[in-house]
């Protein structure tokens, strides 16, 4: 029986753009190009208040303005108000503040101006007071632009010997241009380093050590091996190593595992093969990828088993996840052990036997979801409140004391078998 799980699995992040036997060729798709660019016209323009104090108190709406300067085939000046656009009136939130405008004098009739600008006070001591630049399109009929609150007054007359410039860093912006430059770009062959990494891995050219696997035999090359994992670092290149170690046994690992390992560290992908997505072979492969430190390998095993899952080896599958602390793996056994469509089932296998004796705290999570209340608070249909409540207090006190019992029974069988053994 499989129960599908929850849609949170969807969300895992194990084995994300990496699938069983992907590789980075297979996202290869033809690339064309194009560009888009805007011609501008920049201009710097500086505009020099020398006497300050002779014109501060000339009248609200007055102002001073810059000699022509041209720019995109226009002609421009700076206005500056040294008492600000208004007298200071009830509303007016920038009266009696010097202000400062770019002004269009001379343009093309009827044609817009797109621009952007800056206007920022420069003292003569090194001061700078810079302002947030502007776009604005200039017409015929919007002829001035800029700062109404431009810089208070009270920074001004603190300048260095009355004088300041006001330096305007502006840009007439042309027409865009979109064009297709498909025809400069080199086309670029898709990677094949993966495949090509396989191919020397199984064609054995240039390999230097063996490893004896049960009744079986693998060739590699010590330097692969060594880059990628610090195991065989250790182990081919560390100071504990043999001289001349030409044959290696393993003997903790099954030999299918450690064929789809070695293809593995060759190919960042596991091997194209049906058999290697059963989930006894992806748990045997997720304990050698925790042996030999490949933690890539270890989640991508790990994101398979939690799509994986069925009653038949859940409870091996939550064993290795308490064991290997593997956290997202656990609470997605958990969950569809909770299901009590399925709980019934996997207390039959053999898996789950194993789980209660080497993993009893484990237990208590399962069984709090699983034990259900007594068949008479269910049916009893003079149950009161007050009632109700003793019975649920009491199948809480059975709750506890099952999980208890799940975890000092076995402690105790294992207690026996020690004293017998002395004895």
């Amino acid at each position: 029986m499989i129960r599908s799980l929850p849609s949170s699995i969807d969300l895992l992040p194990f084995a994300m753009g990496n699938i069983i036997g992907s590789s980075p060729a297979k996202l290869y798709a033809p690339e064309t190009w194009s560009r888009c660019y805007t011609e501008g016209d920049t201009v710097i323009h500086n505009f020099e208040i020398a006497d300050f104090s002779l014109i501060d108190g000339m009248g609200a709406g007055s102002w001073v303005t810059s000699s022509t300067f041209s720019a995109g085939g226009c002609d421009w000046d700076i206005m500056f108000y040294p008492d600000g656009l208004k007298k200071n009136e009830a509303g007016c939130a920038h009266a009696d503040t010097p202000a400062a405008f770019l002004r269009l004098r001379r343009g093309q009739p009827g044609v817009e101006v797109m621009t952007k600008y800056t206007l920022s006070i420069w003292g003569k001591d090194g001061q700078v007071v810079e302002q947030p630049s502007l776009r604005h399109t200039f017409t015929s009929m919007v002829a001035s632009w800029g700062y109404e609150g431009f810089v208070p007054k009270s920074k001004l007359r603190a300048l260095k010997d009355d004088c300041f410039t006001i330096r305007c860093v502006f840009t007439v912006l042309k027409e865009r241009h979109i064009e297709d430059v498909s025809a400069f770009i080199v086309p670029i062959p898709p990677s094949n380093f993966h495949q090509d990494f396989g191919n020397m891995l199984k064609d054995g050219e240039g390999t230097d050590v063996t490893f004896v696997v049960g009744d079986q035999s693998f060739q590699a090359h010590r330097a692969v091996l060594a880059a990628r994992t610090p195991f065989f670092r250790a182990e081919l290149f560390g100071p504990m190593k043999e001289n001349n170690m030409q044959r290696i046994n393993i003997d903790d690992v099954e030999p299918f595992v450690f064929k789809a390992l070695l293809h593995f560290i060759y190919t960042d992908a596991l091997p194209d093969n049906r058999d290697v997505r059963k989930n006894t072979t992806l748990q045997h492969l997720m304990v050698a990828a925790d042996r030999y430190g490949l933690d890539r390998l270890a989640a991508m095993c790990e994101g398979e088993l939690c799509r994986g899952i069925d009653v038949q080896t859940v409870a091996t599958t939550l064993t290795l996840a308490k064991q290997h602390c593997r956290e997202r793996l656990k609470d997605v056994c958990i969950d569809f052990m909770s299901s009590r469509d399925v709980f019934g089932d996997v207390k039959k296998t053999d898996g789950f036997k194993h789980l209660v004796t080497s993993c009893p705290e484990v237990m208590s999570e399962i069984l709090q979801e699983n034990l259900p209340l007594p068949e008479v608070v269910r049916t009893n249909p003079r149950r009161t409140p007050g009632w109700l409540k003793r019975q649920q207090r009491s199948s809480q006190v059975r709750r506890a004391v099952l999980v208890s019992a799940c975890v000092l029974v076995p402690a105790a069988v294992v207690s026996c078998r020690v004293y017998m053994r002395r004895r």
